[in-house]
């Protein structure tokens, strides 16, 4: 752990919830501030200089849906969901406002903290530098990622991406035609262990992610899935 403790935000409602999560969080040698609502939550992230956000989704006051999109306005501290919604279209659109990655209640906190300090790793640079893609400029089809300005375009027109969506094409991009497992795409884009990391996170990722850069998300021309191996971005 670094000589300065890295600092997390606790945004949860239920308050035997968010005391539980702070005081194991402490006890990592983290520092750690719980807010109970969506107002305070938005408040406290925008001026409180975090690491990382832990955020509930049902929450009285603005709900966590609505505090994401505006901390994304203006940073990049990693964003976890903390959610009891179980349904895809509720997860879609959590990692569609920008949040980094969700945990369905209940959850162990063994897995909660790995994910954590996976999130804080890539977020402040301790990732090696050479698990990132080193990219200028790469064609593929009507696709076009540039690495010097963090953007996919697609016929020119920029596309809206996440920082993790842009870093899950990238990644594929770099390596264009190699198909990943979800487990090695969980370790290479968020950062985590096979054990810890949810595969769902990589199929929620590629449905929004297709949905985005394919005319038929249904029948994609891009974004392949190769039947028992994993995903990847076809040659064009």
């Amino acid at each position: 752990m670094d000589s300065v403790k890295k600092k997390i935000l606790v945004v949860e409602d239920e308050k035997k919830i968010a005391l539980m999560l702070a005081y194991n969080i402490k006890k990592e040698g983290y520092e750690c501030t719980t807010v109970y609502d969506g107002e305070s939550g938005l408040t406290e992230a925008l001026g409180g200089g975090y690491d990382l956000i832990l955020l509930d989704i049902m929450l009285p006051r603005m709900n966590g849906y609505e505090v994401c999109e505006k901390v994304r306005l203006v940073s990049q501290v990693p964003i976890i969901f903390l959610t009891a919604k179980e349904e895809e279209k509720d997860k879609i659109l959590g990692l569609d406002t920008g949040a980094d990655d969700y945990v369905t209640k209940p959850f162990s906190f063994g897995e909660l903290m790995s994910r954590i300090r996976a999130n804080i790793r890539r977020s402040s640079g301790e990732v090696v530098a050479e698990k990132k893609a080193a990219l200028d400029i790469i064609q593929i089809g009507e696709l076009k990622v540039d690495g010097d300005h963090y953007l996919v375009t697609k016929n020119d027109e920029p596309i809206e991406l996440s920082k993790k969506d842009y870093d899950f094409i990238a990644f594929l991009a770099a390596n264009v035609g190699k198909a990943y497992s979800r487990e090695a795409l969980l370790e290479e884009i968020w950062g985590y262990d096979d054990y810890y990391g949810d595969i769902r996170t990589v199929d929620v990722t590629v449905c929004r992610i297709r949905n985005k850069i394919e005319k038929d998300p249904a029948k994609p021309e891009y974004l392949m899935t190769k039947r028992g191996v994993g995903y990847y971005l076809a040659k064009h």
